[in-house]
């Protein structure tokens, strides 16, 4: 018989895996909840056009993409911006303004599969549709960061830059459209070594080049310095200060300016930023957003938006890099009734149980005491309940804390009294 195996590229999840994982997606959606930000969900496939038009033809070569029996160019979305731009240019522009939708889902890519990057990934996402730019830049930042904060995962780098600063200095090298989309797309991936090589071809001027290559190395006060110096009165600077005093006041003061940060597409069009977890190592981004064009691209009619997307899988990543604990196990509760006799009351209890709201189970495998209790032990409940011939006899039960290893008897028609303290 063959033996199948999971195509390259994805993953399977066990259930204290997916405990975890929706853990922290649960985490994420309130967060975003208590921003005001409201859930969509969009088809897992799309008209292969639609990505295309975001990304340009390049992106074909990463797609999963057929025909399908109606002969129809269809791919599995390779992200999930642009199906949530063409669901608001669909359905819901005519809403009132701002439009704070968020999204999760997995995606697909067909590119090299290395460490917390796969063909099947998962995205969680968020767009501010319809407020003006600062307001909606400085929203959204803050959301991201709180959702970061929320988890645990504090030891994090906030880049952000203005491409109009970034295109001046790209403008000064005189090169070709196509040349200027490559410089963008490797300042993007900090390739500095190829973007010179790349712009000594293009026959970029030798001053401009190191001035860029300079610019694009340099974060924090430094850059600023130098921007200044080389830019001069650009409209961006008071932008990204205006934007900084806000997301102070949100309580985040761990931004710095970086105007290497280039999104490498050509929808973005003002502020862009991007969050690193350096637990990660040399793959260490886990966030990307900005403020950007795409509703008339689709359609629509333009209006400002901002918004970003987590890497999901970046972000499990990370967490576990960092130390950060999350919750693998949700069982409260298991019963274990010795002898037959004992087993209808354990079910009876397991439904009182369950129906309240506490997670139980209940020994299936016949275990004797000593092995019931160290796979009890091996799950990480809270507490296990005992059913014996004494306890019958009695009309109760035996509590027992895991933890605590402390030792309580109730009578079975006050078995809550042991979860629920304030019962009357």
């Amino acid at each position: 018989m063959a033996e199948f195996q999971k195509p390259r590229g994805t993953r399977d999840f066990a259930p204290e895996e997916m405990a975890r994982r929706r853990f922290v997606e649960a985490n994420m959606r309130r967060t975003a909840e208590l921003f005001g930000f409201g859930e969509v969900m969009t088809p897992t496939f799309e008209s292969t056009e639609l990505f295309v038009a975001r990304s340009g033809e390049g992106i074909i070569d990463e797609l999963y993409a057929f025909e399908d029996k109606g002969s129809r160019k269809i791919s599995l979305r390779p992200e999930l911006t642009a199906s949530v731009m063409r669901f608001y240019v669909n359905e819901m522009q005519n809403l009132p303004k701002p439009v704070k939708i968020f999204y999760f889902g997995n995606c697909f890519r067909y590119e090299r599969p290395q460490a917390g990057r796969y063909r099947e990934f998962w995205q969680f996402g968020a767009e501010l549709i319809g407020a003006p730019s600062i307001e909606s830049d400085a929203e959204v930042i803050a959301l991201a960061l709180a959702t970061l904060k929320n988890l645990g995962l504090k030891d994090v780098v906030v880049r952000i830059g203005h491409l109009s600063i970034l295109n001046k200095f790209i403008r000064d090298l005189k090169i070709s459209d196509n040349a200027e989309k490559e410089a963008r797309r490797l300042i993007d991936k900090r390739n500095f070594e190829d973007l010179r090589s790349m712009l000594d071809g293009a026959n970029a001027n030798d001053e401009a080049i190191a001035r860029l290559i300079e610019l694009v190395s340099l974060d924090g006060d430094e850059a600023i310095r130098r921007a200044k110096e080389e830019a001069g009165n650009n409209e961006g600077f008071g932008y990204l200060a205006n934007l900084l005093e806000r997301l102070r006041a949100y309580g985040f003061d761990n931004c710095q300016l970086d105007f290497g940060v280039a999104r490498g597409l050509d929808y973005y069009t003002g502020m862009v930023f991007e969050i690193d977890a350096p637990s990660l190592g040399a793959e260490k981004q886990v966030c990307g957003g900005g403020a950007y064009t795409l509703a008339d691209l689709f359609g629509g009619q333009e209006v400002n938006s901002t918004g970003y997307a987590f890497g999901f899988d970046r972000i499990m990543l990370a967490l576990e890099k960092s130390g950060v604990t999350v919750p693998s196990q949700n069982l409260s509760v298991y019963i274990l009734p010795i002898g037959d006799e004992a087993k209808i009351t354990a079910i009876q209890i397991l439904s009182e149980l369950r129906n309240a709201g506490i997670s139980a189970d209940m020994d299936l495998m016949g275990r004797n005491m000593s092995k019931a209790m160290k796979y009890a032990n091996s799950i990480g409940v809270t507490k296990t309940i005992l059913i014996g011939d004494n306890e019958l006899a009695e009309n109760s039960v035996t509590v027992r804390d895991m933890r605590s290893g402390v030792q309580e008897k109730y009578p079975i028609s006050d078995i809550l009294r042991a979860f629920f303290k304030n019962i009357p």
